[in-house]
């Protein structure tokens, strides 16, 4: 069936099409095109059908945009253009499955939704030859295919930071400090930034300050403009082995920070000195939440494994349990430290669970720990903060590197976009923990692998 109105469609714009799992993503992307136009294959809405059900946030994504073309088809038919009415000045419309020829379900020999959305893409092209036709999709491999049939195709790019790599920079060391800078430090605690540099740091940033053999962890406060010293210390059996380790904790331990970012290696310790810094100040929360999002393997529902929910769960917590056993046996069964984490397990005080069941709860007086949040979307990250109440102090820990979902890269997971907005906000910690202290064997691995 041709589109209708085919008029509106002006020369020179650029028209997108959108795959099933930008929308997904984020309900609200079609207002974000400018005054380019959006077309919505009809197969999408098919795909919508099968997510619009659950608690997930792919769930609400699917519900909030299948309302948003309810209130459209108020305006007549979908298969009409209309203006989108939101940031874009642009227009949408939805289409009906076609093929004009090329066909991809033929040519990659099989009947399938993303072939459909290859096949809507192909006739766009040869409807407005005079418009760049670009499908927008998050799933690497039908950008590839549609690049393959002389498509344009790219990522949704509206969430994605430009530059990931200083996310990946260490905590900086300034060389030549004068011995009697170091000295007051020592003596006076704090000392002000611009006896040691020109250029203001951003808030909380970690310096480790050095002169030959003398040195001092630092970290800057941007309210008293100066270097504040930082103590190493055990906090609840953990010591810290390095200095980005001490750093890690003291943004943990610090009740004026109320969000933490800990981004870093396998095994560098983010999940560990998070869950002890939480149980060193238990008694200033209600709770203790930990979580962390299910990533099933393969790509498979958790469905797809025996038994009840409980145990279909219970492998991807495992980790989590992993890390309050080796606080738990920092201690005798006999000590009070050792009763207390037993105790707060059975009066859930301590809650461990996957992220989906902490959804929709209230987060206040909590102190809440993300696990794997590299693997969230940027609006998971943004809707779980939104939640947080008086009294709540938020961390979470991931490694950029390490990202189990297909649609999520280094430059657009929740943990790379959460870094990027508040690295300079003094509410704020950032913290890379380059060196893994798992074992030797694990950072060979990390090396060399």
């Amino acid at each position: 069936m041709p589109l209708k109105k085919k008029e509106k469609v002006q020369t020179g714009k650029k028209i997108f099409i959108l795959d099933t799992s930008v929308i997904l993503h984020d309900h609200n992307s079609v207002n974000n095109f400018e005054e380019h136009d959006v077309v919505i294959p009809i197969t999408v809405l098919e795909e919508l059908d099968n997510f619009k059900k659950g608690n997930e946030t792919i769930n609400y994504e699917a519900r909030e945009f299948i309302r948003f073309l309810d209130q459209k088809s108020q305006q007549g038919t979908l298969q009409d253009w209309k203006p989108i009415n939101g940031r874009s000045t642009g227009n949408m419309v939805v289409m009906m499955y076609e093929h004009n020829g090329l066909n991809a379900e033929e040519i990659f020999g099989e009947e399938k939704p993303d072939h459909k959305i290859l096949n809507t893409a192909l006739v766009v092209k040869k409807k407005y030859p005079a418009h760049t036709v670009i499908l927008v999709t998050k799933d690497i491999n039908l950008r590839l295919k549609a690049k393959s049939l002389g498509l344009f195709s790219e990522d949704y790019k509206n969430d994605k930071i430009e530059d990931p790599d200083f996310l990946k920079e260490p905590i900086e060391t300034i060389e030549g400090v004068k011995h009697e800078t170091i000295d007051e430090i020592y003596e006076e605690g704090f000392i002000s930034f611009k006896k040691i540099i020109k250029q203001e740091p951003y808030a909380n940033q970690c310096f480790i300050l050095k002169n030959g053999s003398s040195s001092v962890l630092a970290t800057y406060s941007s309210e008293e403009k100066s270097f504040h010293k930082i103590n190493k210390h055990t906090t609840y059996g953990i010591k810290p082995k390095n200095a980005d380790q001490v750093f890690a904790m003291n943004a943990i331990l610090n009740s004026e920070i109320k969000l933490v970012a800990l981004q870093g290696v396998s095994g560098s310790g983010k999940t560990l000195l998070a869950l002890a810094g939480a149980l060193e100040q238990r008694r200033n929360y209600k709770q203790i939440f930990l979580a962390r999002p299910i990533v099933p393997l393969n790509n498979k529902d958790i469905g797809y494994l025996p038994g009840d929910i409980k145990s279909k769960l219970n492998p991807y917590m495992e980790p989590l349990w992993d890390n309050l056993k080796v606080i738990q046996n920092q201690y005798d069964p006999h000590d009070s430290e050792y009763k207390a984490i037993a105790q707060m397990i059975e009066q859930e005080k301590l809650v461990i669970q996957p992220l989906a069941y902490i959804r929709g709860r209230s987060i206040s007086n909590i102190f809440f720990i993300i696990d794997e949040a590299q693997n969230l979307t940027p609006l998971e990250v943004k809707t779980i903060i939104t939640r947080a109440g008086e009294n709540t102090k938020i961390v979470f820990t991931g490694d950029i590197n390490q990202i189990d979902t297909p649609y999520l890269d280094t430059h657009s997971n929740g943990l790379s976009y959460l870094i990027d907005k508040i690295k300079n906000h003094p509410m704020c910690s950032v913290i890379t923990l380059q060196k893994g202290e798992r074992s030797e064997l694990a950072n060979l691995a990390n090396d060399l692998l």
